[in-house]
């Protein structure tokens, strides 16, 4: 995947968020159905082949994956084939239903159906009432549509025939939690040392709470705060044993909530008021690990953080292992202010995306940046990556005082040139603080009408040599940003810098043609003994 960056403040959250739902969903044209293709019964054979056309393909290059067609064979009579005939039935028959639409091309429906067949098994051993399903949406286009299936994979639950489509994580974990969420069932009660063993065998992370009574307004909000959270596993216990298995650290009172991660920082002990909102604001802050390394199924995650203001450190693996632990410490101070994020930068499809917003071009050397999504501003660390680098790098982040960072090409040689060539960092010398008017081009490369209009601007710079403070120049907006160069993605642009009056630039329609642009030249700069230089 690759995207182009272009120089505004808007397209660094457009391309940032672009990434990131990109990596989630793939949006595709279904194809027809083909009505000539009987319709297979639910559990058929044909039914199975089909579904692990794709893994069996995958097994081949990838025998580690033997284990996940296992778990999708095994859960096969779990997971309902929906078809032409059978779809209507089943979604009106029952109260709970999630469909995953698939495509037997697609390699992200391979990656999720075994996901979506341990979540199913799972369900159905701790006895939800929900019916597991699957639909091949390119086969049967029209049903998937019906469904609300725009692209593969995608999964919807239907609650009494209303449907609703999954925004959670891509684990089978991920899945069980959002699927007991919303069918009535927010947290898991845990009565004996058994029962809590068991449960720390399948969740990594959770969030604990330890009541006397299951009842009051502390266990109320408790309860309130787990239903309005989709992502995360609550479990309650009023046995202080069990409770010491699953939080080991945990303070003896009657009343005690805490978050457990399976990461560096496990355990954490929440210390606020017994308020819904307050419980819910501090699952948002401790929910991350304290470096999170950024994959292609958890960028949506990712950004849904409430902390904008993140960290991002590309390096490869081995370069990241010898900063890490110093990584987490600087973490540590900054928790709640900075989310730090590690990036392969080995992958390309994740790193060159964001590299790309600072014209930095693939290599292996380790990159420190920073993105303010409520600020639409970004940030590049230029000294040497050292962890008190680092650290005072994101002292100043969180603080305000570092600089936004702005592509530039290097500073060119406009000796003898018609046209002054401008890149970010001579931006201010040659447009902004020059005591001279300045005609400036704006183009990009993959811009269509650029190239003509550009000859337009040689021509009026021919026309214009040797006229009193008026400067040629061109500027190549992909390549180059300023924070006061605005131009909306709107290109080709001529823009006028009229001298005293810089913040104001006067923008010429790329219609007019040579002449036309020269009487407006001279018009707007016009001397006062009224002298002019219109022909061409």
């Amino acid at each position: 995947m690759s995207l182009i960056s272009k120089p505004t403040s808007k397209v660094y959250t457009f391309t940032f968020i672009l990434l990131l739902l990109f990596s989630f969903v793939i949006i595709v044209a279904y194809s027809s159905p083909d009505t000539n293709l009987e319709a297979n019964e639910p559990g058929s054979d044909s039914d199975l082949e089909q579904l692990l056309a794709v893994d069996e393909q995958l097994q081949e290059d990838r025998p580690e994956q033997q284990s996940e067609a296992e778990t999708v064979s095994k859960a096969q009579r779990i997971v309902l084939e929906l078809n032409g005939d059978n779809t209507k039935r089943v979604i009106d028959g029952n109260e709970f239903v999630m469909v995953l639409g698939y495509a037997p091309w697609c390699a992200r429906s391979a990656e999720l159906m075994p996901r979506f067949a341990e979540a199913a098994t799972a369900l159905k051993e701790i006895g939800s009432p929900i019916l597991m399903a699957k639909i091949d949406g390119d086969r049967y286009s029209k049903i998937a549509s019906v469904l609300e299936i725009k692209g593969f994979p995608t999964l919807v639950l239907f609650v009494n025939g209303t449907s609703q489509t999954y925004n959670g994580g891509s684990s089978a974990e991920d899945i069980v939690i959002w699927v007991q969420k919303k069918t009535g069932a927010p947290i898991i009660t845990l009565n004996t040392i058994d029962e809590a063993q068991r449960f720390l065998n399948k969740y990594h992370t959770f969030v604990l709470g330890l009541f006397e009574k299951f009842e009051g307004s502390e266990h109320n909000e408790f309860v309130k705060a787990a239903k309005s959270d989709d992502e995360i596993q609550f479990v309650e216990t009023s046995d202080s044993d069990v409770a010491k298995l699953l939080f080991p650290d945990f303070k003896t009172n009657n009343v005690f909530i805490g978050m457990v991660k399976n990461e560096a920082e496990r355990y954490t002990v929440y210390d606020g008021s017994y308020k819904m909102e307050k419980i819910l604001e501090f699952l948002c802050s401790n929910k991350f690990p304290l470096i999170t390394k950024l994959t292609e199924t958890n960028t949506v995650w990712v950004y849904s953080s409430p902390v904008k203001l993140q960290v991002i450190l590309f390096s490869k693996a081995d370069d990241f292992q010898k900063l890490s632990q110093s990584l987490e410490d600087i973490a540590r101070k900054f928790k709640s202010k900075l989310m730090f994020i590690y990036v392969d930068i080995t992958n390309e499809n994740l790193a060159m995306p964001f590299l790309t917003l600072f014209g930095i071009e693939a290599g292996n050397k380790t990159v420190v940046a920073a993105f303010d999504n409520n600020l639409n501003s970004k940030y590049l660390l230029e000294s040497d990556p050292s962890p008190n680098n680092i650290e005072e790098f994101c002292s100043g982040l969180a603080h305000g005082t570092v600089s936004s960072y702005y592509k530039s090409e290097p500073v060119p040689d406009n000796e003898n040139a018609s046209i002054v060539t401008v890149v970010g960092k001579t931006f201010d010398e040659l447009v902004l603080n020059s005591r001279e008017n300045v005609i400036l081009e704006v183009h990009t490369p993959w811009c269509v009408n650029c190239e003509a209009l550009s000859k337009q601007v040689e021509k009026l710079a021919k026309h214009f040599k040797g006229f009193e403070n008026l400067v040629f120049a061109r500027i190549d907006a992909s390549a180059n940003e300023h924070t006061k160069l605005q131009v909306d993605d709107e290109y080709p642009m001529i823009l006028l810098y009229k001298s005293g009056e810089k913040e104001k630039p006067l923008k010429l329609s790329t219609k007019l043609n040579a002449k036309d642009m020269a009487v407006f030249i001279n018009e707007e700069l016009k001397p006062k003994d009224g002298s002019a230089k219109d022909e061409l």
